[in-house]
């Protein structure tokens, strides 16, 4: 089940440079314009063999210039409703300011596990200030410096503790699960209905009328399988929040609870931002992929000739990876939404792949010796023996050679291509690692 981390707070307190400390990389872009970054603002850590998705709330404030409340308050109020441990961030340079203890008495009111987090106490000096902090009526503060990285081990076994248990009810058997995935009003709960005969979910022009992500157990036609739906009823109240967050919110908890994620692309639209950005955290998930183009029937042009351009510009968007199947279809006329369960289907089997070593060693290393792996520095990579890693979430390849680290990434992308080639893997990425014989 995927356990979702949340740092909230006001602008400035360090909020991006905790995600990068968190998540190890400097993926969140460190600065104070507005909407800096949006894809960017997710990603996965690990401590004590707990993994974890991290969210930053900050750098979707839409225009940064005039941020008001209730901007800060609508990512507040989301991350009270998708997190399971909120970071609630506050400068201890500062202080208690208006604007922190606006927060703190929304995040009082929750019934979420929240965690004061005292920021840029850089020399240790600050720790008297820290006391203040308690005054916020949220329970004892930590303190960190996202900077330098001191404090966080600390604050890490802490969200830890306070992760509540399986966050989720999950269906218990072992069956394939498919995500339907896509930007608001692409279609996703139009689908659904179609393939469950039923109006499950409420239909509407609004984006992002859906909302938790649901179940469902998929059994006729010889298919048997849960489709992961980010589904249900939007509250009244909440409108009018940024849906680009939300759907990506969404999003998150549907891709990492499935197997195969259905992405739903708009074909009166193509393909834009948001949806490489649902594309990226499938990727980062390491998840199955079937694209499906919808609202097909709709479509101006349906010559063969479009469909080519269509596909390409996809391919082109989602490069580097680029074998997944691409289905045009409509989910309002069910035009081909079978073939998108078959697909989804065997892109599962895909997943599941197991060659034998003797065959992989036999077709690969013909291709090897016809193109080996270039020269470094005067030194042959000789790459001697090639296995599959067994119980791996994808197709995992295990290279065996002299000199792993002389191995570039072009070289690493032909070898992929040519497995590729020879074993149908199809919509599955797939990981190859290189290891001293």
């Amino acid at each position: 089940m995927g356990r979702l981390v949340a740092i909230v707070g006001r602008p400035n307190v360090g909020k991006s440079t905790l995600f990068n400390r968190l998540t190890q990389t400097r993926a969140a872009i460190v600065n104070d314009t507005s909407g800096t970054t949006r894809d960017r603002q997710y990603g996965m850590m690990e401590w004590n063999g707990m993994e974890m998705s991290v969210v930053d709330t900050g750098g979707w404030v839409v225009n940064s210039e005039d941020i008001f409340e209730s901007e800060i308050n609508k990512q507040v109020y989301l991350a009270i409703e998708e997190a399971d441990v909120i970071l609630f961030v506050v400068d201890i340079k500062n202080g208690i300011t208006d604007l922190d203890d606006h927060v703190a008495g929304i995040l009082r009111k929750a019934k979420k596990p929240v965690i004061v987090v005292t920021n840029k106490d850089d020399n240790n000096e600050s720790i008297y200030a820290e006391a203040e902090f308690y005054a916020l009526g949220l329970g004892q503060p930590y303190s960190i410096s996202a900077i330098n990285g001191t404090g966080t081990g600390d604050l890490l076994d802490e969200v830890v503790r306070r992760m509540p248990e399986g966050s989720i009810d999950e269906p218990i058997d072992e069956l394939p699960r498919f995500a339907i995935v896509g930007r608001p009003n692409a279609g996703k709960s139009s689908l659904v209905n179609s393939l469950m005969d039923e109006q499950r979910n409420i239909v509407t022009d609004i984006a992002g009328t859906t909302r938790d992500s649901i179940y469902s157990r998929y059994n006729k036609f010889g298919f048997d399988f849960y489709l992961v739906d980010t589904a249900g009823i939007r509250k009244k109240n909440k409108v009018n929040e940024d849906i680009e967050y939300y759907s990506v919110l969404r999003s998150i908890r549907a891709i990492e609870n499935s197997d195969v994620c259905i992405l739903i692309i708009d074909a009166t639209r193509g393909i834009e931002a948001q949806d490489v950005n649902i594309f990226s955290i499938i990727q980062k998930n390491r998840k199955g992929l079937v694209v499906l183009v919808n609202k097909w029937d709709i479509a101006e042009e349906k010559s063969q000739q479009s469909i080519k351009v269509m596909e390409a510009a996809i391919r082109e968007r989602l490069a580097p990876f680029t074998d997944f199947p691409i289905i045009f279809g409509s989910a309002l006329t069910k035009q081909r939404i079978y073939k998108v369960l078959e697909t989804a289907i065997d892109v599962y089997k895909n997943r599941q792949i197991t060659i034998p070593t003797s065959q992989l060693n036999n077709v690969l290393q013909e291709d090897i010796q016809a193109f080996p792996p270039p020269a470094v520095k005067g030194k042959y990579v000789k790459i001697k023996y090639i296995t599959m890693l067994k119980g791996a979430q994808v197709p995992t390849f295990i290279f065996f050679c002299n000199l792993p680290q002389w191995i570039r990434d072009p070289y690493k992308r032909y070898l992929e291509n040519k497995i590729r080639e020879h074993w149908n893997l199809n919509g599955t990425m797939i990981n190859l690692f290189f290891r001293e014989k």
